[in-house]
């Protein structure tokens, strides 16, 4: 049986370091929403392949990238996804131009992914102020001090208060509420 497009004609900005991401949060949401029909753009800061990790240790699968952060135009997409990956997260904290697109998103009203780590560039960005989320339970701490409303030890929280939608999951294992989720904002 065929599987179902529900997402065509959708496009996701899925944003990474060029090392360091967690492997199956890159990959599962990618294979998903492009067997769901979306167009997914995977940005990273350089151009050379970008390097999975399994559990912040392990060498996972390399990938390379269709454009860098500095090539992409942000307006063009539908939703932006943040993987998570604790060395990932920290590098996209500190490239300003990641924090332009998630601001991007933000400001405009467009949607937000970010799973496990992923929130700590919503924090940088300052993005999380009034807003009840989900990540790795080691950021709550930086998230409740950047002004968000609150966070829930929940396999995923959506929270469209800020004048923008953004979905967030503690870790691998919250992946199929995750997708979930995705699907229910983008369809």
């Amino acid at each position: 049986m065929p599987m179902s497009k529900t997402l065509a004609g959708r496009r996701v900005l899925t944003i990474v370091s060029n090392y360091g991401v967690e492997h199956d949060e890159l990959v599962v949401p990618l294979a998903h929403l492009r067997s769901s029909g979306a167009a997914v753009t995977l940005a990273a800061v350089k151009k050379k392949k970008v390097q999975t990790l399994v559990g912040d240790k392990e060498l996972g699968d390399r990938f390379k990238p269709d454009v860098t952060l500095d090539d992409v135009d942000p307006a063009k997409y539908d939703l932006l996804l943040i993987p998570g990956g604790t060395l990932n997260a920290d590098a996209l904290r500190l490239s300003e131009r990641a924090m332009k697109i998630v601001r991007s998103f933000t400001s405009s009203g467009r949607p937000v992914a970010a799973i496990c780590h992923g929130p700590w560039a919503l924090v940088t960005a300052d993005a999380v102020n009034g807003k009840t989320l989900t990540s790795y339970a080691s950021l709550q701490t930086d998230i409740l001090n950047a002004g968000a409303a609150g966070w829930k030890d929940e396999p995923v929280v959506v929270d469209d208060a800020g004048g923008y939608t953004l979905i967030t999951s503690r870790d691998p294992d919250d992946l199929d509420e995750f997708l979930g989720a995705i699907d229910t904002v983008l369809g």
